[in-house]
């Protein structure tokens, strides 16, 4: 994979992290076309088309999304956390034999 391809990879996926921490405290109108634009990878004159706004529009509005979720973390500070919190957890079980510690582990994992 090209560091490009990578690191859009990883923007995209972050920006759908941010949405999952924080896409409720969109509106219903912000966060469908969010959802198209990230979630659904639809472009930007396909996104226009279903909603009857110009393209800019939606450019504008996905822009808007970006600021309001990454105000909310840089406030928050949910996905940072999260991030860290699985970091320690991969490194718990990177660190033990011990069968009872990965499962709890892997449990906490997947409750995240």
């Amino acid at each position: 994979m090209k560091a490009v391809e990578r690191v859009s990879l990883e923007k995209l996926e972050y920006k759908g992290m941010l949405y999952d921490f924080y896409g409720e405290l969109l509106t219903q109108h912000q966060k469908g076309i969010y959802e198209d634009s990230v979630l659904n990878d639809l472009s930007l004159g396909e996104i226009a088309d279903a909603q009857g706004i110009s393209r800019q529009g939606v450019h504008d509005l996905i822009k808007r999304c970006d600021k309001i979720l990454n105000d909310y973390e840089n406030k928050l500070h949910l996905v940072e956390k999260f991030a860290r919190i699985k970091c320690n957890i991969r490194q718990i079980n990177e660190l033990t034999d011990d069968e009872q510690i990965k499962q709890l582990s892997n449990k906490i994992m997947e409750e995240l």
